[in-house]
């Protein structure tokens, strides 16, 4: 069964990865967290740690709907340094797949020249890693198959960009106005 994937290493922004989570079952969608660290408990960058649904070596990219990753230091980087997970991001955007990161996490994608000639955010001075991009410090922003967040005060923005483009506006403004958000 195909699944949001949101991959966690050590160091990620608990917010970015949670709150995007949160709205994206409650519109229905199949969401798993993925660990990069080869241990299901993940500790966030605020020592909150977090039991992941699968590990990396278990996944198998054709059951992977969308790539989400949550920023956060060191998060961000450990998840720019893992091979296979940079392998799968590879293989997503020649397929013109669905990409999505927020914060620091841009980044993974901008060093590998994705983003180049793309509208793209992400936390303020990692615009430096966003090669050939155009950054608009925007809160979030959705440019062909990539959906990029600024950092955790757009955590839910950013979930709710994630479930309109799997599941429709009409379900992101349900989530939304039931959440109390509208």
């Amino acid at each position: 069964m195909k699944a949001v994937c949101i991959f966690l290493a050590e160091g990620f922004e608990e917010s970015e990865a949670l709150l995007p989570l949160d709205i994206m079952r409650r519109g229905g969608l199949s969401v798993k967290t993925v660990s990069v660290t080869g241990n299901r408990t993940v500790a966030g960058a605020h020592a909150v740690p977090v039991v992941a649904d699968m590990l990396f070596e278990d996944l198998k990219g054709d059951d992977v709907e969308m790539v989400v990753l949550p920023g956060g230091l060191p998060g961000a980087a450990n998840l720019d340094a893992h091979a296979g997970l940079g392998k799968l991001i590879m293989d997503f955007a020649s397929a013109n797949k669905p990409l999505a990161a927020i914060c620091a996490a841009p980044m993974v994608y901008g060093k590998r020249g994705l983003l180049k000639g793309k509208k793209a955010t992400c936390y303020p001075g990692f615009d430096k890693y966003l090669e050939g991009a155009e950054y608009t410090g925007n809160m979030v922003e959705a440019c062909d198959n990539f959906i990029l967040g600024k950092g955790p005060a757009a955590a839910a923005e950013f979930g709710f960009a994630l479930l309109e483009k799997l599941a429709g506006k009409a379900k992101a403004e349900e989530v939304k106005s039931g959440m109390l958000f509208a």
